[in-house]
């Protein structure tokens, strides 16, 4: 699961010199005049991962849950702790270390962190930082991260461990300018480069509850397997339900010693904290236990014992703003989460989603955003997540789908979790563009009340595709052009569709309605090669009017296979050309009924012929052969006439005696 970097789309200038160089010589940064690349057609999708790797990637993430549960534990029992009480403390966390922020009144910055960590988080002789070891912000808490001339947070990441900086109820601020935007990224100390390979864990940035915010932040190479550790990772109540396994570990001391020469100099000046003689930086180690959590110092919880109170989790909130995310596992995943603002920003080569709007999250409102050339969908609205409003935004070159939006119901019947049994919606994608992605541009899978408006639909496989039973669509006034198949395809039992204004053009079939109901009218198709709109199965209810069709193929309106009661009506259809051969329209005609009725007006028209012939026969032979204007029988000979007789019986002599 690798991906080559996309070429970056903002320019970056005003970094310190140094810094920038260096970055630019590991490929962190494409220089200040490099410009989105251009389209190429969608991404292939991600390489299918192997046992071994999937099996690895998963017990990370089961450690990372672990790990977190721990920690979560003790922090809400810091008070009860005689080392701990409401100043910073460090935990070890299986062979790792995590730095808890507990709250307090003043945000936690870049100065904090040198103070409190000077092993393990280093700044270093280009101006960046290196972060050595997890960061925790617990509840009520707040980490800003920003300095004037734009930070730059290299988050440690290599074959044997990984750092993240998570918050409980807390604040994540990530900041810089337009002009001096701030840079994150997974730094593997070994190779002194980014992370591009997620299979054995890297690092990534998650709020758990509370509020999480990024403002002119360039984000690479984060994340890994899982949503809620896929790179930025904004979740609320989850309750993950991985079991207990082995993974990475994050980072320990070892003595300054180990490292010679310059390096070990240079970690001298940087670091003020000192075991003895000697000074001790942060390196990897190896795999996370099941170890449990101590505090440093050890000592005894106050008779607590192994039993915590964990508090239940809340939603958390989130605004991104004028940001860019590139290489994530996913490049923004939010669940659980209510009130979300996300603008201006761009995110590119994903190896899962490009954006993803998963359980539960509602209120969300997402302008002038791109998801472009990601191993998956552009943009993604999941099952229960509703109220999601997305607009002037682009999803383009995705292996997946441009936008897909997901309302089906959690559940159809009873559940060992319960989950409820109605549909989700009210979730609107207008004045959006989806251009050449591998799937279709846009699809809606079950769920109410969706709203397509005035959207741009470019070179799918499918343009608009609304299926699984959903309800109440509108697909208006979009433009659908070059689709491989359909353009506006609507099946499945959906109910209630209404699809009005839109213009297709260069699709095999305009519009395709299959056992579903819809009103399609005031469409335009242009350059069909089948049909422009086709009814298929059950589409009683369907009303098909004051269409304009062109193209050519068997028919404009196709309604053959068709059940059900539909009205079609005032289609413009003039332009149409019919490439039916004349064969198969007779053999259309072909029906037994319709064979009876020609056979009845072939008789009349062969009893008007013999009629005419005989006419004109008459004719010929100077015979009057009309009857106006004389007597009917005028050319009848009279007949013979006799004088009357009575005619008697001859009678015998027995007939006489019998008469006597």
């Amino acid at each position: 699961m690798t991906s080559p970097r996309p070429a970056r789309t903002r320019s970056r200038v005003g970094a310190p010199a140094l810094a920038l160089l260096t970055l630019l010589g590991a490929g962190l940064l494409a220089p200040a005049t490099a410009q989105a690349a251009a389209p190429g057609g969608p991404v292939a999708p991600a390489p299918t991962v192997d046992s071994a790797t999937a099996a690895r990637e998963a017990a990370d993430v089961a450690a990372e849950d672990h790990r977190l549960l721990e920690v979560r534990a003790v922090s809400a029992n810091a008070t009860l702790h005689a080392t701990q009480g409401n100043t910073p403390y460090r935990l070890a966390t299986g062979s790792g270390y995590t730095l808890v922020l507990p709250q307090r009144s003043a945000p936690y910055t870049v100065a904090d962190l040198l103070q409190l960590a000077p092993q393990t988080f280093l700044r270093l002789t280009d101006g960046s930082y290196l972060l050595l070891e997890n960061v925790y912000v617990g509840m009520g808490a707040t980490l800003n991260l920003n300095t004037p001339g734009g930070l730059v947070l290299r988050m440690a990441s290599t074959p044997t461990g990984f750092v993240t900086i998570v918050s409980f109820d807390g604040t994540i601020n990530l900041s810089g300018t337009a002009k001096h935007p701030m840079t994150v990224t997974s730094w593997d100390t070994q190779n002194n480069a980014p992370d591009t390979d997620p299979s054995d864990g890297r690092a990534y940035i998650r709020a758990i509850g509370g509020h999480f915010s990024m403002s002119h932040v360039d984000v690479y190479d984060l994340g890994f397997w899982s949503g809620r550790t896929g790179g930025i990772s904004l979740t609320g109540s989850d309750r993950p339900t991985t079991g207990a396994a082995t993974g990475s570990s994050t980072y320990v001391h070892v003595h300054a010693s180990h490292l010679h020469g310059k390096a070990n100099q240079a970690h001298k000046k940087e670091t003020t904290a000192t075991s003895g003689d000697s000074t001790t930086i942060a390196q990897p180690s190896g795999n996370l236990g099941a170890n449990g959590v101590a505090s440093l110092p050890t000592g005894a919880l106050n008779g607590t014992g192994n039993q915590y109170d964990v508090s239940g989790l809340s939603y958390v909130s989130a605004k991104i703003s004028d940001s860019v995310i590139q290489g994530n596992a996913y490049g923004i995943f939010i669940s659980s989460a209510q009130g979300i603002e996300i603008s201006g920003t761009q995110v590119t080569g994903s190896l899962i989603a490009g954006i993803v709007l998963h359980r539960f999250a509602t209120n969300a409102v997402l302008s002038d955003d791109s998801s472009n050339s990601n191993h998956g969908d552009g943009f993604d609205i999941a099952r229960a997540a509703q109220d999601v409003e997305i607009s002037n935004s682009t999803a383009m070159d995705n292996s997946g789908n441009g936008f897909t939006i997901n309302g089906q119901a959690l559940s159809a019947g009873p559940s060992a979790s319960g989950e409820p049994v109605g549909a989700y919606g009210n979730n609107t994608v207008t004045h959006s563009s989806t251009q050449d992605n591998g799937h279709y541009g846009i699809e809606v899978l079950g769920g109410q009340n969706v709203d397509l408006d005035h959207n741009s639909v470019v070179g799918n496989t499918m343009g608009i595709v609304v299926r699984r039973s959903a309800a109440h669509v509108s697909v208006v006034d979009n433009t659908l052009t070059a689709q491989q198949r359909e353009g506006i395809s609507v099946r499945d039992g959906d109910t209630g569709a209404v699809v009005t204004g839109n213009t297709v053009q260069g699709a095999v079939t305009g519009i395709y309605l299959r056992d579903s109901s819809a009103g399609i009218s005031g469409n335009t198709v242009k350059g069909a090669q089948e049909h422009g709109i086709t009814l298929v199965g059950t589409v009683g209810g369907t009303r098909v009017a004051d269409n304009t069709l062109t193209g050519s193929g068997p028919s404009p309106v196709s309604a053959s296979r068709a059940e059900g009661t539909v009205v079609v009506g005032h289609n413009s259809t003039a332009a149409w050309h019919n490439t039916t051969p004349m064969l198969t329209r007779v053999k259309r005609m072909a029906r037994p009924m319709t064979l009876i009725w020609l056979g009845v007006f072939l008789l009349i028209a062969l009893a008007g012929l013999k009629g005419r012939g005989a006419r004109r026969r008459l004719k010929a032979q100077g015979r009057r052969t009309s009857f106006v204007g004389r007597h009917p029988y005028q050319n009848q000979q009279p007949l013979p006439s006799k004088p009357a007789v009575e005619i008697r019986p001859k009678m015998d002599d027995r007939t006489l005696e019998t008469a006597h």
